[in-house]
C-alpha cells in the first residue's frame, strides 16, 4: 500500500529546498567581503591597462573605427 502523504506539507518543504538552494547558490556569488571585492577590481584595472598599453595607438582611437 502507498504511503499517504499531505500535499500541502510536501509543496511547503519543496518550496523550502529551492529557496535554500537559491540562498546557498547567492551566498556563493555575492558573499565576499569587502577586501575580496576590492582585490578583485585591482585585478580587473591591472590586466586592463596592460593590455592598453600594448596598443600601438590610444584606445579610444579604436572605438571610433
Amino acid at each position: 500500500m502507498a504511503e499517504i502523504i499531505n500535499l500541502r506539507r510536501a509543496r511547503k518543504e519543496k518550496a523550502r529546498a529551492e529557496r535554500a538552494a537559491k540562498g546557498e547558490a547567492n551566498r556563493v556569488a555575492f558573499g565576499r567581503t569587502k577586501l575580496e571585492r576590492l582585490a578583485t577590481e585591482k585585478a580587473k584595472t591591472r590586466v586592463k591597462t596592460r593590455l592598453d598599453g600594448h596598443f600601438l595607438t590610444k584606445a579610444t582611437d579604436h572605438e571610433s573605427d
